[in-house]
């Protein structure tokens, strides 16, 4: 009498009948469930595991390798709906720009500080408690027909967020690249607070001088051909120094400080394990600098 041979199935789909087993598992596998490895067939489960246990490409500052710069993109999108949002609702700019002290009158209208001020008139600003001023001037531009630039305000800063922007964050990785962003965009309001309190502004040019100045410093650290990166690096100081006439070059001066300072941190601390402690740690030291300094100013202001 001819014995019955016995029926394997696929381990996934039991109702499947399968005489292959999986290369790393020794469990049976469909051809649904089959995927090439490099000796035979693994299952689905066992193709995870081992991705999971290769080693992920790390820039040489510890950034994860990413192709498609979806904070670049981010930012950018942020700023030009905030920009529209202006354009529907103006007052938007005088509730969120960068203001350090201000006199908004019982009749909705914004004034210069000034000492000795009427009843009529109520603080506003940073020293009013308003400390996400700090942030969100950053993502607010002229409009159109305002000031020196107008409409070519955000152009000029959108275009150059996205030339330098793809650059750095390719090589630093989306969190560093998204902690020296808003570092810097919060250094440049620090230094107007403490240097031009009373004068509102608005504008990303705080945060992509901070860019600008890891561009340099990574391109040290890389050993890259300097002259054309020093080109880049004159024309942005000249613009600084343009800037005392027609922007805020506190605000300008402080992004690229605060941006150098982050990035100095990135590029030159330990390549082992201690690596994203240290850098981790210079962007809370300067966190932490920063809140103290507004603190002392906004103290000051307020007596």
């Amino acid at each position: 009498m001819d014995s019955e041979s016995t029926v394997t199935t696929c381990y996934r789909h039991p109702k499947v009948e399968s005489h292959l087993r999986c290369t790393r598992c020794d469990r049976y596998i469909c051809p649904d469930c089959m995927r090439e490895a490099a000796v035979g067939h693994q299952c689905v489960e066992c193709v995870k595991e081992g991705a999971r246990s290769v080693r992920q490409a790390r820039t040489a500052f510890g950034g994860r390798i990413s192709t498609v710069p979806v904070v670049t993109y981010t930012l950018i999108a942020l700023n030009v709906l905030a920009y529209a949002g202006e354009l529907v609702r103006p007052g938007i700019v005088d509730r969120f720009e960068m203001l350090g002290r201000g006199l908004k009158g019982e009749n909705g209208g914004h004034y210069m500080w000034e000492a000795g001020y009427s009843s009529y008139y109520h603080l506003e600003g940073v020293v009013d408690g308003e400390w996400y001023r700090l942030l969100t001037g950053a993502f607010l531009h002229l409009p159109p027909t305002g000031g020196t630039f107008g409409i070519l305000h955000i152009v000029m800063n959108m275009l150059s967020l996205w030339n330098i922007g793809r650059v750095v964050e390719s090589q630093l990785g989306r969190i560093r690249y998204l902690a020296l962003y808003f570092l810097s965009a919060l250094g440049g309001s620090v230094l107007v607070l403490l240097l031009a309190p009373d004068t509102p502004t608005v504008g990303a040019s705080g945060a992509i001088f901070g860019l600008g100045a890891a561009y340099y410093v990574m391109a040290r650290r890389l050993g890259a051909d300097m002259d054309q990166v020093n080109r880049f690096m004159a024309g942005l100081l000249l613009w600084l120094v343009i800037s005392a006439i027609a922007t805020s070059w506190q605000g300008h001066l402080g992004g690229l400080l605060s941006g150098a300072v982050v990035t100095v941190a990135y590029a030159y601390a330990p390549r082992d394990k201690r690596r994203p402690f240290v850098q981790a740690g210079a962007c809370v030291a300067l966190l932490a600098l920063l809140v103290i300094v507004t603190m002392a100013k906004v103290a000051e202001l307020t007596v």
